[in-house]
């Protein structure tokens, strides 16, 4: 067979039209069939002999022979990924192949308000994007489009005073034509960046303008791709919302529990590491939060701490201050920011956006997001949030009045429970006790070691109102009252082991023995709010721990968080002063009748242990510095308070026979205690568990030796006349230490015991 020549075909093809047409019809793609109606239109030859003058008309029908295609399946990419970029992206792509050119590049705008920033996107699948920004000596030309918005076309060689380096050379690129990506209201999208190979031709300003018609379309797809995406966003926005309304409103526990549920939304919201709530004091003009750092596994700090700070501290605080919204990028290039938190913890605080909750347009607390977890906060984070800010607000509002309407319910329970238990003292008692002649008092009434077992309940009631004339005499006071007073407090001490009326009374009688020994020390109001706070101390005891009412969940807990049952025996002395005919204060002047139950509350308070230790550390420090001041009021509020610590722990410096009396009943009221918790399921503490009997001599050694002996010797420091209370304490540790010897060496000489009895075979 013969061989075939190009000539030869193509002499065929000339002179065979209608083959040629159904072989390129059956045989050529589409897109092969552009590039070639293209470079026929393009090639130099055709446009420099000027031969086709309709060039212009044609090149619309013939750069894309399929228009509708091209659209549809540009229709349908959009119909599934209707993100903008991801739009933009395959608008440009079909573009790319109208043209004819080999490669395009697409630049978006970082919306930078102060600076034009260029970002290189790349994104040829789905889900599969690079993006990353770019210089202006990388991006000459595209950073000169999105500035002046006009288009360039420039080939290798060319002379552009705009560009005197030239065409960059990046790869195979020959020729470039590059135009600015708009919205219709010519807001800049980015900038779009076609390129051919030097084999090919240049590009021509019909394709340019061909280019312009798809991008002016392109903006029209991209607007209402953005109001999708918005759409969508508003939805899911809306479907959170709803998840977080009914989580905080139809779970309404309590306030921690609501602002542990903000913290966790908010931290989801905006993608944080971590969320803080602080809550707004108007009184104290002070920020606070008893909740803090709620990370990405949910965890929480400490709420036993409280962390107070002014407002206008730091950037939580000066949201507070201002209810203005702060995004930082670089938390430790702004100067309000406070690392000190940074510092005690090791965690490292990078960017932070903090906003107001406002109620009524007055803020009320502060969400604090730490560390976004993918780049830095946003603006759609802070439009986000700010439509979450406003339930946030409705719910801690709604948070408060809850809790308020249950502090209200719990006080009328206990208001309830006290009236159903106490009632007040009847005028039969009232006149017996006058007619007793108690300006005589027993024997050693007035002594740190009197006994307060050799007289009745009635008679302790007697005395109280002997120790209080023979203090403080009638000239203010009013004989019937106080006597009316007294045996209202001693009716509402409650029949338990221990807290009863009888350590009342004893407690009442230390104090008006430290008085009485010495008794220019105190001023005359101190005097008084010292044995009054004496006497009512303990008013309506329960016998029970604070811990155990607040382990309980003890109304009282619910009402008073600190101090729990100190809190209590105030309230009820206010209750019995404001009773008829009770108000021993009545004849004082408005100043001091406030003055003095100010002094009383600061006394009672006083006999919550917990309080002793912080009292005795700056009383101690004072004392030993020689600082201490008598004119001082802060300095002889510690001494007051160091003074009924020693008066209610009394009993650990009488003289032995009181003592284990004393200690006995002690325990039986601790062991009751322990008895409840374990019909609770729980576990007491070996003290409270009367199966640990033997424990009562080395629990008493440490009582003594950690709590007892410290307080007297400092109140002996300044108040010498004291010196037997801390010399009796001491003999009485002596005596606990020897019974707790005892008991070791028994508990050591029982395994050999029982190991005797075996070998011997004695039954026992």
């Amino acid at each position: 067979m013969a061989e075939i020549s190009s000539d030869s075909v193509g002499k065929y093809l000339k002179h065979h039209p209608e083959f040629l047409e159904h072989f390129l019809i059956e045989n050529v793609g589409l897109e092969e069939l552009q590039k070639w109606v293209i470079r026929r239109l393009g090639s130099r030859k055709e446009l420099e002999s000027n031969e086709n003058k309709n060039i212009d008309k044609m090149t619309p029908y013939c750069v894309y022979s399929d228009k509708r295609q091209m659209l549809e399946e540009l229709s349908q990419s959009i119909r599934l990924h209707s993100k903008g970029k991801h739009v933009l992206w395959e608008l440009i792509a079909c573009i790319s192949t109208a043209v004819g050119a080999d490669g395009f590049r697409l630049y978006l705008n970082d919306n930078s308000p102060d600076d034009l920033q260029l970002s290189l996107y790349v994104g040829e699948k789905v889900g599969k994007t690079i993006i990353e920004k770019v210089d202006r000596k990388q991006a000459l030309i595209p950073y000169h489009v999105a500035e002046t918005r006009q288009p360039v076309r420039i080939s290798k060689g060319d002379t552009d005073p705009r560009f005197p380096d030239g065409l960059p050379a990046k790869g195979e690129m020959a020729h470039l034509m590059c135009q600015a990506v708009q919205h219709p209201d010519g807001k800049l999208v980015g900038v779009v960046e076609f390129w051919r190979r030097s084999c090919t031709w240049k590009f021509f300003e019909q394709e340019e303008e061909l280019v312009y018609s798809y991008l002016v379309w392109g903006g029209v797809a991209l607007h209402y791709a953005d109001c999708f995406t918005t759409m969508e966003k508003q939805k899911k926005l809306n479907d959170f919302l709803l998840v977080v309304v009914r989580s905080m409103f139809q779970d309404m526990v309590s306030m921690d529990t609501l602002m542990t549920k903000i913290m966790n939304f908010a931290q989801r919201l905006v993608n944080a590491d971590r969320a803080s709530l602080f809550l707004v004091d108007t009184k104290k003009q002070e920020v606070y939060a008893t909740l803090f750092d709620v990370g990405a596994d949910n965890a929480m700090q400490d709420k036993s701490q409280e962390i107070r700070f002014p407002i206008g501290k730091g950037i939580a605080g000066y949201v507070a201050e201002t209810g203005e919204v702060v995004n930082v990028v670089n938390a430790y290039q702004d100067p309000r920011f406070n690392n000190s938190i940074d510092k005690l913890t090791g965690y490292k605080t990078e960017s932070i956006l903090c906003m107001p909750i406002f109620i009524k347009d007055v803020v009320i607390g502060v969400v604090q997001m730490v560390n976004k977890l993918t780049g830095s906060f946003t603006t759609e984070d802070e439009e986000a949030f700010e439509t979450f800010a406003v339930y946030c607000g409705l719910a801690l509002h709604h948070a408060k009045l809850f809790d308020k309407i249950k502090k209200s319910e719990h006080k009328y329970k206990v208001a309830l429970e006290v009236l159903s238990y106490h009632n007040s003292c009847t005028e039969d008692e009232v006149n017996r006790c006058m007619e007793m002649d108690i300006q005589k008092a027993v024997d050693d009434i007035d002594n740190f070691f009197f006994c307060p077992y050799v007289l009745s309940d009635f008679e302790k009631a007697a005395h109280t109102v002997y120790m209080f004339i023979d203090l403080f005499g009638l000239e203010r006071f009013d004989k019937t009252t106080i006597i009316r007073f007294t045996l209202t407090v001693k009716k509402n001490y409650r029949r338990v082991p221990y807290h009863n009326w009888g350590h009342g009374f004893s407690v009442a009688n230390t104090m008006y023995t430290i008085i009485k020994k010495a008794p220019d020390i105190f001023r005359q109001n101190e005097r008084l709010a010292l044995f009054v706070g004496c006497l009512c101390h303990d008013l309506d005891h329960r016998g029970k721990t604070n811990k155990f009412l607040l382990d309980t969940e003890s109304p009282l807990s619910a009402i008073y968080s600190t101090s729990t049952m100190e809190h209590h025996h105030f309230n009820q002395t206010v209750t019995i002063l404001q009773q008829e005919g009770h108000n021993i204060f009545s004849k004082l002047s408005s100043t001091e009748y406030k003055q003095l139950l100010s002094l009383v509350k600061h006394c009672i308070l006083a006999t919550d242990l917990a309080l002793f230790f912080p009292n005795k550390s700056k009383l101690e420090e004072l004392v030993d510095t020689q600082t201490f001041s008598w004119s001082k009021l802060e300095h002889r509020l510690l001494i007051s308070a160091v003074s009924m610590t020693s008066a209610d722990l009394s009993a650990s410096a009488k003289p032995w026979e009181i003592q284990e009396k004393t200690v006995k009943v002690i325990f039986e009221e601790f062991y009751i205690q322990g008895d409840a918790e374990k019909e609770a399921g729980r576990k007491p503490i070996p003290m409270m568990d009367r199966t640990r009997a033997d424990y009562q001599a080395s629990c008493q050694v440490d009582f003594i030796k950690g709590i007892c002996i410290p307080c007297y010797k400092l109140l002996n420091r300044l108040i010498p006349e004291t010196e037997p209370m801390l010399l009796k304490c001491e003999e009485n540790l002596k005596t606990w230490e020897t019974i707790m010897e005892c008991y070791k060496k028994l508990e050591q000489s029982v395994p050999i015991l029982k190991d005797y009895v075996k070998q011997k075979k004695i039954n026992l």
